[in-house]
Protein backbone atom coordinates (compact mmCIF):
# COMPACT_ATOMS: atom_id res chain seq x y z
CA UNK A 1 0.00 0.00 0.00
CA UNK A 2 1.26 3.18 -0.78
CA UNK A 3 -0.37 5.45 1.71
CA UNK A 4 0.88 9.10 -0.19
CA UNK A 5 4.19 7.69 -1.35
CA UNK A 6 4.94 9.44 -4.62
CA UNK A 7 7.60 6.84 -5.88
CA UNK A 8 6.85 4.86 -8.62
CA UNK A 9 7.83 1.48 -8.30
CA UNK A 10 7.75 0.28 -11.40
CA UNK A 11 6.15 -3.14 -11.05
CA UNK A 12 9.21 -4.05 -8.87
CA UNK A 13 10.61 -4.63 -5.91
CA UNK A 14 13.10 -1.80 -3.93
CA UNK A 15 16.33 -4.27 -5.05
CA UNK A 16 15.55 -4.67 -8.31
CA UNK A 17 14.19 -0.98 -9.15
CA UNK A 18 17.79 0.24 -7.59
CA UNK A 19 19.83 -2.09 -9.58
CA UNK A 20 17.90 -1.01 -12.88
CA UNK A 21 18.26 3.11 -12.18
CA UNK A 22 21.85 1.99 -11.48
CA UNK A 23 22.65 0.45 -14.56
CA UNK A 24 20.73 3.09 -16.74
CA UNK A 25 22.83 5.59 -15.14
CA UNK A 26 25.60 3.87 -15.89
CA UNK A 27 24.73 3.48 -19.98
CA UNK A 28 23.34 7.26 -19.76
CA UNK A 29 27.08 8.61 -18.53
CA UNK A 30 28.85 6.61 -20.82
CA UNK A 31 26.65 6.89 -24.20
CA UNK A 32 24.91 10.18 -23.30
CA UNK A 33 21.88 9.28 -24.58
CA UNK A 34 19.60 6.06 -24.26
CA UNK A 35 15.79 4.86 -25.30
CA UNK A 36 13.58 3.49 -22.54
CA UNK A 37 9.97 3.99 -21.49
CA UNK A 38 8.67 7.18 -20.61
CA UNK A 39 7.82 6.48 -16.78
CA UNK A 40 11.48 4.58 -16.36
CA UNK A 41 12.94 7.90 -17.65
CA UNK A 42 11.45 10.22 -15.64
CA UNK A 43 12.51 7.77 -12.56
CA UNK A 44 15.77 7.55 -13.75
CA UNK A 45 15.81 11.49 -14.05
CA UNK A 46 15.38 11.83 -10.30
CA UNK A 47 18.33 9.12 -9.72
CA UNK A 48 20.90 10.64 -12.17
CA UNK A 49 20.46 14.63 -11.68
CA UNK A 50 21.73 14.75 -7.96
CA UNK A 51 25.16 12.33 -9.19
CA UNK A 52 25.79 14.53 -12.02
CA UNK A 53 25.23 17.59 -9.81
CA UNK A 54 27.94 16.41 -7.40
CA UNK A 55 30.52 15.53 -10.24
CA UNK A 56 30.52 19.30 -10.54
CA UNK A 57 33.04 19.57 -7.40
CA UNK A 58 35.95 17.00 -7.90
CA UNK A 59 36.75 16.07 -4.21
CA UNK A 60 37.57 12.16 -2.86
CA UNK A 61 34.54 12.54 -0.83
CA UNK A 62 32.40 13.04 -3.84
CA UNK A 63 34.13 10.19 -6.02
CA UNK A 64 32.92 8.26 -3.24
CA UNK A 65 29.42 8.84 -3.05
CA UNK A 66 29.60 8.56 -6.62
CA UNK A 67 30.85 5.44 -6.66
CA UNK A 68 28.22 4.32 -3.76
CA UNK A 69 25.26 4.93 -6.06
CA UNK A 70 26.86 3.74 -9.76
CA UNK A 71 29.05 0.88 -8.25
CA UNK A 72 30.88 1.61 -11.68
CA UNK A 73 34.65 2.29 -12.01
CA UNK A 74 34.24 3.42 -16.02
CA UNK A 75 31.23 5.77 -15.28
CA UNK A 76 32.61 7.05 -12.44
CA UNK A 77 36.38 8.25 -14.57
CA UNK A 78 33.93 9.53 -17.28
CA UNK A 79 31.56 11.82 -14.99
CA UNK A 80 34.05 13.43 -13.59
CA UNK A 81 37.02 13.86 -16.44
CA UNK A 82 34.35 14.43 -19.50
CA UNK A 83 30.56 15.33 -18.45
CA UNK A 84 31.41 17.21 -15.12
CA UNK A 85 33.70 19.85 -17.35
CA UNK A 86 30.35 20.37 -19.85
CA UNK A 87 27.99 21.26 -17.16
CA UNK A 88 30.03 22.92 -15.14
CA UNK A 89 27.95 26.15 -15.97
CA UNK A 90 24.36 24.89 -16.03
CA UNK A 91 22.64 25.23 -12.83
CA UNK A 92 20.58 22.29 -13.04
CA UNK A 93 18.53 20.42 -15.99
CA UNK A 94 20.99 18.08 -17.40
CA UNK A 95 18.64 15.39 -19.53
CA UNK A 96 16.49 16.12 -21.68
CA UNK A 97 13.11 13.56 -22.41
CA UNK A 98 12.49 13.43 -25.86
CA UNK A 99 8.75 11.23 -26.70
CA UNK A 100 9.41 8.86 -29.59
CA UNK A 101 6.02 6.93 -29.80
CA UNK A 102 4.82 3.72 -28.51
CA UNK A 103 5.87 0.30 -28.74
CA UNK A 104 4.43 -1.53 -30.24
CA UNK A 105 3.98 -4.64 -28.20
CA UNK A 106 2.55 -3.54 -25.24
CA UNK A 107 1.94 0.03 -26.28
CA UNK A 108 4.49 1.38 -23.62
CA UNK A 109 5.05 5.51 -24.23
CA UNK A 110 8.76 5.29 -25.25
CA UNK A 111 11.05 8.25 -25.13
CA UNK A 112 14.46 8.62 -26.03
CA UNK A 113 16.59 10.45 -22.78
CA UNK A 114 20.05 12.23 -23.25
CA UNK A 115 22.63 14.60 -21.71
CA UNK A 116 21.54 18.25 -22.86
CA UNK A 117 25.54 19.42 -23.20
CA UNK A 118 25.95 16.67 -25.52
CA UNK A 119 23.83 16.95 -28.33
CA UNK A 120 26.25 18.63 -30.82
CA UNK A 121 22.97 19.39 -33.28
CA UNK A 122 21.15 21.39 -30.54
CA UNK A 123 24.18 23.23 -29.97
CA UNK A 124 25.13 24.18 -33.53
CA UNK A 125 21.73 25.38 -34.27
CA UNK A 126 21.46 27.58 -31.03
CA UNK A 127 24.87 29.09 -31.79
CA UNK A 128 23.72 29.71 -35.15
CA UNK A 129 20.50 31.71 -34.15
CA UNK A 130 22.86 33.83 -31.84
CA UNK A 131 24.58 34.95 -34.12
CA UNK A 132 22.17 35.86 -36.87
CA UNK A 133 19.93 38.06 -34.11
CA UNK A 134 21.80 41.69 -34.40
CA UNK A 135 20.15 45.02 -34.52
CA UNK A 136 19.94 47.19 -36.89
CA UNK A 137 18.68 50.77 -36.73
CA UNK A 138 15.06 51.13 -39.49
CA UNK A 139 16.45 54.75 -40.36
CA UNK A 140 17.50 55.02 -44.13
CA UNK A 141 20.75 55.11 -45.58
CA UNK A 142 21.82 58.31 -45.93
CA UNK A 143 23.57 60.02 -48.61
CA UNK A 144 27.15 60.29 -49.38
CA UNK A 145 26.73 63.99 -50.64
CA UNK A 146 24.08 64.86 -47.71
CA UNK A 147 21.94 66.73 -50.10
CA UNK A 148 18.83 64.18 -49.83
CA UNK A 149 18.72 65.43 -46.00
CA UNK A 150 18.69 68.47 -46.95
CA UNK A 151 15.90 68.47 -49.62
CA UNK A 152 13.13 67.26 -47.70
CA UNK A 153 13.53 70.45 -45.28
CA UNK A 154 13.73 72.83 -47.81
CA UNK A 155 10.32 71.42 -49.66
CA UNK A 156 8.76 71.98 -45.99
CA UNK A 157 9.62 75.58 -45.32
CA UNK A 158 7.33 76.73 -47.99
CA UNK A 159 4.35 75.12 -46.88
CA UNK A 160 4.66 76.18 -43.61
CA UNK A 161 5.12 79.86 -44.98
CA UNK A 162 1.80 79.17 -46.68
CA UNK A 163 -0.25 77.47 -43.64
CA UNK A 164 0.54 79.84 -41.17
CA UNK A 165 -1.74 83.20 -43.05
CA UNK A 166 -4.59 80.36 -43.01
CA UNK A 167 -4.62 79.90 -39.27
CA UNK A 168 -3.84 83.69 -38.52
CA UNK A 169 -7.24 84.05 -40.62
CA UNK A 170 -9.51 82.11 -39.68
CA UNK A 171 -8.79 82.49 -35.65
CA UNK A 172 -10.43 86.25 -35.27
CA UNK A 173 -13.84 84.19 -37.25
CA UNK A 174 -13.98 82.19 -34.21
CA UNK A 175 -13.89 84.98 -31.19
CA UNK A 176 -16.16 87.34 -32.93
CA UNK A 177 -18.89 84.24 -33.12
CA UNK A 178 -18.88 84.33 -29.11
CA UNK A 179 -20.73 87.88 -28.57
CA UNK A 180 -23.93 86.68 -31.07
CA UNK A 181 -24.08 84.07 -28.18
CA UNK A 182 -24.29 86.70 -25.62
CA UNK A 183 -26.22 89.13 -26.83
CA UNK A 184 -29.45 86.32 -26.74
CA UNK A 185 -29.59 86.20 -23.07
CA UNK A 186 -31.06 89.84 -22.57
CA UNK A 187 -34.12 88.24 -24.80
CA UNK A 188 -35.05 85.73 -22.23
CA UNK A 189 -35.05 87.94 -19.29
CA UNK A 190 -37.41 90.96 -20.89
CA UNK A 191 -40.26 88.30 -21.39
CA UNK A 192 -40.14 87.50 -17.51
CA UNK A 193 -41.93 90.95 -16.87
CA UNK A 194 -44.77 89.72 -19.35
CA UNK A 195 -45.92 86.55 -17.16
CA UNK A 196 -45.98 88.98 -13.93
CA UNK A 197 -48.15 91.73 -15.43
CA UNK A 198 -51.26 89.04 -15.62
CA UNK A 199 -51.23 88.19 -12.43
CA UNK A 200 -53.14 91.68 -11.11
CA UNK A 201 -55.59 90.87 -13.84
CA UNK A 202 -57.13 88.04 -11.70
CA UNK A 203 -56.49 89.79 -8.43
CA UNK A 204 -59.20 92.74 -9.99
CA UNK A 205 -61.51 90.08 -10.78
CA UNK A 206 -62.25 89.47 -7.18
CA UNK A 207 -63.53 92.50 -6.11
CA UNK A 208 -66.71 91.98 -9.09
CA UNK A 209 -67.53 89.07 -6.87
CA UNK A 210 -67.57 90.95 -3.90
CA UNK A 211 -69.89 93.92 -4.95
CA UNK A 212 -72.39 91.46 -5.97
CA UNK A 213 -73.03 89.76 -2.33
CA UNK A 214 -74.56 93.15 -1.31
CA UNK A 215 -77.08 92.91 -3.82
CA UNK A 216 -78.71 89.60 -2.85
CA UNK A 217 -78.48 90.93 0.58
CA UNK A 218 -80.72 94.09 0.06
CA UNK A 219 -83.20 91.92 -2.30
CA UNK A 220 -83.44 89.62 0.75
CA UNK A 221 -85.41 92.33 3.54
CA UNK A 222 -87.72 93.43 0.97
CA UNK A 223 -89.67 90.14 0.96
CA UNK A 224 -89.59 90.24 4.74
CA UNK A 225 -91.07 93.81 4.97
CA UNK A 226 -93.63 94.69 7.43
CA UNK A 227 -95.51 96.12 4.65
CA UNK A 228 -96.37 93.37 2.58
CA UNK A 229 -97.73 91.63 5.96
CA UNK A 230 -101.48 90.87 6.22
CA UNK A 231 -103.26 92.91 9.05
CA UNK A 232 -104.02 90.82 11.94
CA UNK A 233 -107.78 90.09 13.07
Amino acid sequence: MRHGNTINHLSRTYGHRKAMLRNMAVSLILNKRINTTLAKAKELRKFVEPVLTRSKSDTMHNRRMVFADLQDKEAVKELFATVAEKIATRPGGYTRIIKTGFRLGDAAEMCMMELVDFNELLLADAASRKAKTTRRSRSSKKSSSGLDSVAPVAAAAPVAELVAPLLEEEAPAVVEEAPAVVEEAPAAVDEAPAVVDEAPAVVEEAPAAVDEAPADEASAPEEDSPEQEEPKA
